[in-house]
């Protein structure tokens, strides 16, 4: 009988164990295997009563910053969906234009200016479906902030300090010393929120990307249907929309140094593509491959 107790008091102490929160110098696995700045810095460990009330709060937080994610996922590809039906359009307008004084019109032949009525028709039409392109481009710009905003707010704070009688807690930081991670204790399984936070960031990083590439086919686009003087308003330096260059800021994607928005980057971050001015149309080759290129995510 003395057996049986002492073989169930150390099963208690081993459940014990394994109930409560690890210590903060317990490392946990990264996605990439490189450790997220975030968890590189010190960690102030929760007392034993605050984490027990934290790890709820957090897992709470993070389920809504990762459904505000896939929202903005849903977002994006709406808005690509939309701009490329507004690109196709865009092109299919201006390569009418372009063959218009070759094209057979039949009975239409006789009637006066037919050609140069129909080209002023399909140049308004281009000038409709280059706003509404740029209105999605808008949409998505607003995606991928909303996203940041999302990653960058995965973290759970105490509010009011741990002497305060009634434990609250924020995304927003009222102290120095509490990092919002727990002290590294795991969220979910043994996954703690740096964990979450990388995870987030190679997400948004890929849209960022697609982002820049966007914004390189939207200006081509652009140019399709613009005579030569309107082309110095399409080269990379210039915002296509009020306040863009504030919205690639809040993405990281605006310079400080060149005050450029920055190009499209091939893996690992390297760049060889030149300042984009022009002198002239783009081609007819050019304009419907920029199309087919204008898909969304899947």
């Amino acid at each position: 009988m003395a057996e049986v107790t002492e073989a169930s008091a150390s099963e208690r102490k081993t459940d014990e164990e394994a109930a409560s929160p690890p210590p903060s110098s317990v490392s946990y696995p990264n996605p990439s295997g490189a450790e997220s700045p975030s968890s590189s810095s010190s960690s102030t460990p929760l007392p034993p009563s605050v984490a027990r009330l934290w790890r709820p709060s957090a897992q709470r937080n993070l389920r809504n910053q990762w459904s505000k994610l896939a929202s903005c996922r849903q977002q994006w590809t709406l808005s690509s969906s939309s701009g490329r039906s507004q690109a196709t359009s865009l092109v299919n307008a201006s390569l009418s234009q372009r063959y218009m004084p070759s094209m057979e019109l039949g009975v239409l032949e006789d009637m006066p200016d037919i050609r140069k009525k129909a080209c002023q028709k399909l140049f308004k039409q281009q000038e409709l479906h280059g706003s509404k392109l740029v209105s999605s481009y808008r949409d998505m710009v607003a995606a991928v902030v909303n996203m940041i905003t999302a990653m960058r707010s995965m973290r759970c704070y105490l509010k009011g300090g741990t002497s305060s009688p009634l434990v609250k807690f924020s995304t927003i930081s009222e102290e120095k010393s509490d990092t919002g991670d727990g002290g590294g204790i795991p969220v979910f399984t043994f996954w703690s929120i740096p964990y979450f936070e990388k995870l987030a960031e190679e997400l948004v990083e890929m849209f960022k990307s697609e982002l820049c590439l966007k914004r390189l086919i939207v200006l081509e686009l652009l140019s399709t249907g613009c005579e030569a003087p309107q082309l110095d308003h399409l080269n990379w330096s210039n915002a296509l929309y009020s306040g863009e260059f504030n919205d690639l800021a809040l993405c990281g994607l605006y310079s400080a140094e060149t005050h450029d928005p920055l190009p499209p980057r091939l893996k690992g971050g390297k760049c060889d593509m030149p300042p984009v001015k022009r002198s002239s149309q783009a081609s007819q080759e050019t304009v419907q491959v920029m199309s087919i290129g204008f898909r969304y995510t899947e």
